[in-house]
């Protein structure tokens, strides 16, 4: 089941963990993006705040 990889196959191997992390953190950031202009256009008057501390108003 197991074997003992040389140093050159050690080196050989890469980890695709940085580039499924980044799109995830995309597409949650388009998805928060999108939810927050459709808020603003759906609506006639309110209020949002989103993560970092942004508040938009419109009336």
């Amino acid at each position: 089941m197991y074997e003992i990889l040389s140093d050159y196959a050690l080196s050989k191997v890469t980890g695709g963990e940085p580039i499924t992390l980044t799109a995830i953190m995309t597409i949650l950031i388009i998805a928060v993006v999108t939810v927050v202009v459709y808020k603003i256009f759906t609506s006639k008057a309110g209020s949002t705040t989103i993560p970092g501390g942004f508040k938009f108003e419109w009336k």
